[in-house]
């Protein structure tokens, strides 16, 4: 079994910056991707991130030069900087791995972005 605990969440201003972590345990074979999704209230979750085994990475457009994912294999975490953040940035954010075509979910960080 695979577990994800998201943290890093919390209240920030806007432009504020905030830095999400994501550690993986369990009995995990061979990481094919890790990434980050988002859901906002009334909202669909939506893709944001994702540093695949190789150590390529991807973005949603919304986040393009604002986020930046990355990992540190040896802790089996992956990290979201959010940097400039707005409100339309207010959602949980969600974890994701996956394991040999397995996906696991972790259960969410509340990042809410008010004045």
């Amino acid at each position: 079994q695979v577990q994800l605990v998201e943290s890093g969440g919390g209240l920030v201003q806007p432009g504020g910056s905030l830095r999400l972590s994501c550690a993986a345990s369990g009995t995990i074979f061979s990481i094919t991707s890790m990434g980050w999704y988002r859901q906002a209230p009334g909202q669909e979750r939506e893709f944001i991130a994702r540093v695949l085994s190789g150590g390529s990475t991807s973005y949603a457009d919304s986040v393009k030069g604002r986020f930046t994912i990355s990992r540190d294999n040896a802790k089996r975490t992956v990290y979201l900087q959010m940097n400039s953040l707005n409100p339309d940035d207010t959602a949980v954010y969600y974890c994701r791995l996956v394991d040999r075509g397995i996906q696991y979910w972790g259960k969410g960080t509340l990042v809410t972005v008010s004045s």
